[in-house]
């Protein structure tokens, strides 16, 4: 059953360009740069002012008796620190994913398709 929906699967676009790219994990290493380091220190950063802020507000909603401080500052700052994890996310690499992604789906049908005698090629 799992070789029949791998052989399905292996007709889209992406499977069959995963199963021809001649990507390799050394192209996923590289030294990190200032862009990497700014994109890691946003999605550490997007965790600080998540749910601990979102926690503050209620906290200060209560202690004000305002309640219109957590309905509506949680949202906008929970909101706040999604887009400042999806913006490290996309400056520390998205591309690199990408590249793993494929690779993995690589691997993967190949070792399903029985198209590769090696057990996992690295």
């Amino acid at each position: 059953m799992i070789r029949r929906i791998a052989e399905r699967l292996a007709k889209t676009k992406y499977v069959r360009e995963a199963l021809e790219d001649p990507t390799e994990l050394k192209d996923i290493w590289r030294e990190p740069d200032a862009r990497m380091m700014v994109g890691l220190f946003l999605v550490g950063f997007s965790y600080i002012i998540g749910w601990p802020a979102v926690a503050a507000l209620g906290i200060l909603a209560v202690y004000f008796r305002e309640p219109l401080i957590a309905l509506i500052g949680g949202p906008t700052i929970y909101g706040l620190s999604h887009l400042v994890f999806l913006a490290g996310a996309w400056l520390a690499g998205a591309g690199r994913a990408r590249i793993m992604m494929r690779y993995v789906t690589k691997v993967l049908f190949r070792k399903i398709l029985n198209h590769d005698t090696k057990p996992f090629p690295v």
